[in-house]
This record gives C-alpha cells, structure tokens and sequence, in this order.
C-alpha cells in the first residue's frame, strides 16, 4: 500500500515542540514531493476560559503573522512550499475540524506533542490528544 503524503497539516503555536513537528513535516514533505498548511489557532477565550488548553497565547495577530512568516521561510530554505493559515477558536477542536474537512485535502497532520498549554500535560498535551482522537486522518505526533 502506498500512502500518499501530498498535503501535510502542522498547527504551530511557537513552541519548540511544534517546531520539531514542522521540521519532522518538511523531511516528509521532500521525500513525498508535498506540501505544508501551517496552521495557527489563537485561542478565543470565554468558554474556553475554564479549560487549561492555552494552546495560543498570541497578544496579537502580529506574532501569529511571525510564526507563519518564519516557517515559510524554514520550509523555503529546504524547497518545501508552506501555506500559513491563521484562525481564532479551540485549538484542538479546529485542527481536528480543518484536517477532517475534504476541501482541504489534509493527507497527514504532524503534530508536537506538548505546545505551549497552560496545563502541563503529563504524557500527551491536551491538544494533540484531542486531535489524536477526533482526526479522521493519520497523525504523527512529534516529542
């Protein structure tokens, strides 16, 4: 069976867990000839407030801008075409939700295992458990 890995979804949230998923996501993305969609969820506080994700603790969008500016450029430096996507929400909840969606033909999600949440998750962060779970697509989940 050949899996194909064209189009590979990395949520980043500037820690150095999501940045070793990047790096791990453009070593796949050379060898298959793909893809990345970086994507970064500002954390929409409210309801979301009570629960420890703090996945994206950006102050502005600048710093949302800056992260995605420099993976593209980290992905350019190894001839690797990155796409930076920025949208507010539930970070686990919107990932799982953008990788699932058929119009945006995710083929794998490359994920760090614990970003920059509040709650210092014992083995898994709460994030990428989430969409470890709720994905319908293969996730590689990067320590």
């Amino acid at each position: 069976m050949v899996i194909k890995t064209k189009k590979i979804l990395v949520p980043l949230d500037g820690s150095k867990n999501s940045l070793r998923g990047l790096d791990m996501a453009i070593h796949i993305a050379r060898q298959s000839q793909g893809t990345i969609t970086a994507l970064a969820v500002k954390s929409v506080p409210g309801i979301y407030a009570i629960h420890p994700l703090g996945f994206l603790d950006f102050n502005s969008m600048t710093e949302v801008k800056k992260l995605l500016e420099d993976a593209k450029v980290r992905a350019a430096k190894k001839g690797i075409q990155l796409t930076g996507k920025a949208i507010s929400g539930d970070p686990g909840y919107d990932i799982a939700r953008f990788a699932n969606n058929s119009k945006n033909r995710i083929d794998l999600i490359v994920i760090g295992a614990r970003g920059l949440g509040s709650a210092k998750e014992l083995f898994l962060g709460s994030v990428s458990n989430y969409v470890l779970h709720k994905s319908k697509k293969p996730v590689l989940i990067v320590k």
